[in-house]
């Protein structure tokens, strides 16, 4: 049986950072999709606008890493399968996201250890929202 290191602090909230570090991971994420071209369908997916939708992942990834809840006491349940059915999202979108979201992390300065965890995490998450094969 193999023994898991216990990660250096309770949360991972806590652990990139507290609140300002997650924004500016949010804010890092967005940025690069307007200039990456490898990014280009995960841009195009999101519309003219990023502002709401950077709101909404610094608000869900505040709860989701262990800190406060805003976007479920503002908007209630994630229910993120529901809310991304109006878009398109195959393996290349996921991956895109994931190579997005991997890149602003290791930029923003994310411990490795925990940008490891992250990473695994969100491939799956971002994988149960595929609802289109390809």
């Amino acid at each position: 049986m193999q023994i898991e290191e216990k990660p250096p602090f309770d949360t991972p909230f806590e652990w990139i950072g507290g609140e300002s570090r997650v924004k500016l991971l949010v804010d890092r994420f967005y940025d690069l999709m307007d200039l990456e071209p490898g990014y280009l369908e995960l841009r195009q997916a999101h519309g003219p606008e990023l502002a709401n939708a950077r709101e909404r992942l610094f608000m869900f990834l505040c709860g989701w890493l262990g800190g406060p809840d805003y976007y479920v006491e503002k908007h209630g349940h994630p229910r993120l399968r529901m809310r991304h059915m109006p878009f398109s999202i195959g393996i290349k979108e996921r991956d895109q996201w994931v190579a997005c979201m991997d890149q602003a992390m290791g930029e923003t300065g994310v411990p490795e250890d925990l940008r490891t965890r992250l990473k695994v995490s969100f491939f799956q998450t971002a994988d149960w929202m595929r609802n289109k094969g390809v």
